[in-house]
């Protein structure tokens, strides 16, 4: 199946194939400004942000660059918590909690960040370039209103059968996310952490089953990575991990600290932080697989006063360091800098 690889570009009026992977919690106005700035297209996180605030960063945002970004959502089922789960994650991570001095563990909650209609309605009042949605998508009205308000709608599939069923339900571009992809796999039809595929295998059967263009994600740190992409028939990659040592980028000094050493293998496959498989440094609380969270996202409840505790007390073994595989290869440059270094290796390793 031939493919125009500017199709990404003209998609969404940005001068190269590269997208910055939106990570909630860590992307900053100042990150996805410089990404946009240097022409490609600079995401946020926005899953995470009340929609009061949302408002006010896309304003911001705007003022900060005039080139186009994307907002980020979770399309997550809000899930119901049984008194006999809770107990069970309660007693089992109580131990960890008195080595810290926290006292009793707190009764899990839910947090509020699945894509509701106050998150549609902010979304539809920004109408950004691009709306994106992580965990599958929204209802086909919600999909219709943001279509109407002029965002291109993109979401992430980790197999051909989920990047079959968002080509169905007519999205823009697909992102094939791929085993190696630091944070949360965007998986909705996949149970559990089963059948996860590399970048570099899921690419181009992806491109072959749908016919929208297709960006790769996981792995992919340089231009290597993204000429490789390309040649697969990827129209443009997604980068993360490598963006996290950036300046701009709102992480951990401990987890900045960790990425300048860390090894391949180092990282993990984990659910202990949220209740979903997502990639991290390996660490004490990745390891706890006697832990047996809770669903997504109230494990966070339940995790996050163990990692603001151990974390202010200077230790980073119960953070939540997400990183993909490619970690080793990051440089921490400026973003706007990293955006033309990671298109200039990709031009000579085309031999362009």
């Amino acid at each position: 199946m031939t493919r125009d690889r500017r199709r990404l570009e003209d998609l969404f009026g940005i001068v190269l194939p590269l997208i910055q992977a939106p990570m909630a919690g860590v992307t900053t106005l100042e990150l996805a400004a410089a990404v946009s700035g240097a022409g490609a297209l600079g995401s946020l996180g926005s899953a995470t942000t009340p929609p009061e605030v949302l408002l006010d960063q896309a304003e911001e945002l705007r003022a900060l660059t005039d080139g186009p970004f994307n907002l980020n959502f979770f399309c997550h089922e809000a899930p119901e918590l049984s008194d006999a789960g809770a107990t069970r994650v309660r007693e089992n991570i109580q131990p960890l909690y008195d080595e810290l001095g926290l006292g009793p563990s707190p009764e899990p909650v839910t947090p509020p960040i699945a894509f509701d209609e106050e998150r549609l309605s902010v979304l539809l009042e920004i109408a950004p370039v691009v709306a994106s949605f992580h965990f599958g998508l929204p209802t086909d009205s919600a999909l219709a209103t943001i279509r109407e308000a002029g965002s291109k709608i993109i979401a992430s599939a980790t197999t051909v059968s989920e990047a079959v069923h968002l080509s169905e339900r007519g999205v823009d571009a697909i992102i094939a996310q791929g085993a190696e992809a630091g944070g949360h796999r965007g998986s909705f039809l996949v149970a559990g952490d089963d059948g996860p595929v590399g970048t570099f295998a899921l690419v181009p059967q992806v491109v072959d089953a749908v016919d929208v263009p297709v960006v790769a994600a996981g792995g992919i740190a340089d231009g290597r990575g993204l000429a490789a992409a390309m040649v697969l028939g990827a129209a443009g990659v997604q980068v993360g991990t490598a963006f996290l040592a950036c300046p701009e980028a709102a992480i951990h000094p401990l987890h900045r600290e960790a990425l300048r050493s860390v090894e391949a293998e180092a990282t993990t496959i984990t659910r202990a932080f949220s209740g979903r498989p997502a990639r991290a440094i390996r660490n004490r609380f990745t390891d706890l697989e006697a832990l047996d969270p809770i669903a997504f996202p109230a494990q966070l409840s339940i995790s996050g006063p163990l990692a603001t505790t151990a974390s202010e007390q200077g230790s980073s073994e119960f953070l939540a360091m997400w990183a993909g595989q490619a970690a080793p290869m990051v440089r921490g440059l400026p973003a706007a800098e990293l955006v033309e270094v990671i298109m200039a290796e990709a031009e000579e390793a085309l031999g362009a």
